[in-house]
């Protein structure tokens, strides 16, 4: 089987097989395909490698491009993934990615920005054309609702209940939520829809934002332009930062966790909790100023 039929028959596999999700056998297929690219530089076959070799592949991605432990779970779930459908196929007996332990997971306090840092970097965005709104729109609506950036994108209109505040949510495993939007992210998301939207769209699109070819807005298109945004405003943050500030905004106010963690779309409590975090410096604040002998 050559390498890209064996990429196709997966990707197959993986959609129809185990009904994953987008992102997730988009993810799967670029981990794999770059272990198949490096396997046959290597004069090595998927259906013979061996997990000692396997493990060669995952310390050149670490030296080379110097992924973390993150990352590193993900790819061997990938290739289990991989192998696990060569066995179904009976190309080989085994799966040797089985063998590999997964690293453990880092419990890293993600980024969060000030308040204040919010609305400089939302002030930013310059509201004079058809993008500009569309920015606004956009990024207000990620941090009122503390949308991850594939569920920005992947929103279309008719998930948009302009009207209730509301937006319908696909998120990870295609489970849905209703979360509703603030004020702020209302009036942006009507300007957008009102003013902007129309000289985007050349043709009718589901899609909710749009590029200036009228076309869905990519990841890349996105992550392009808060980057140019978080500059011009001197902030250093990715897109994916607005969402933990909603996260850990809604919980310095005071909001439940449980329903943080339903707002979030998490399915699992423990994940929601990293947010619950107080700032090292903070803590050494309070020390000072309420033990007897802190300062």
């Amino acid at each position: 089987m050559v390498p890209e039929q064996l990429l196709l028959q997966f990707e197959d596999y993986l959609t129809a097989g185990l009904r994953l999700s987008r992102q997730t056998v988009a993810t799967y297929l670029r981990d794999c395909r770059g272990f198949v690219t490096w396997a046959t530089a290597n004069e090595l076959e998927p259906r013979t490698v061996t997990t000692a070799e396997i493990i060669d592949f995952l310390i050149m991605r670490q030296q080379d491009e110097g992924i973390d432990q993150r990352t590193i779970a993900k790819t061997i779930s990938a290739l289990r993934s991989l192998f696990a459908y060569l066995v179904l196929e009976k190309a080989r007996e085994d799966n040797p990615a089985t063998l590999i332990e997964l690293p453990r997971a880092s419990h890293r306090v993600p980024g969060v920005l000030e308040i204040e840092e919010i609305e400089r970097l939302l002030a930013a965005i310059e509201i004079d054309s058809p993008l500009g709104l569309r920015d606004r729109a956009l990024f207000e609506l990620i941090y009122s609702c503390g949308l991850r950036i594939s569920e920005a994108v992947e929103l279309s209109v008719d998930r948009l209940f302009l009207a209730e505040r509301i937006i319908r949510v696909q998120g990870k495993g295609d489970k849905e939520r209703l979360v509703p939007m603030g004020e702020h992210a209302h009036h942006w998301m009507t300007r957008y829809l009102k003013d902007a939207r129309p000289h985007l769209a050349r043709r009718p699109v589901a899609a909710l934002f749009l590029n200036n070819r009228g076309q869905q807005l990519s990841r890349k298109g996105m992550w392009k332009r808060f980057r140019e945004i978080a500059e011009r405003a001197g902030v250093e943050a990715k897109v994916h930062t607005l969402r933990h500030s909603f996260a850990t905004h809604l919980l310095e106010g005071g909001a439940d966790l449980r329903a943080v963690q339903e707002l979030l779309g998490h399915a699992d409590i423990s994940t929601t909790q990293i947010y619950t975090h107080v700032d090292k410096e903070e803590l050494a604040t309070y020390h000072a100023d309420y033990h007897p002998r802190g300062r």
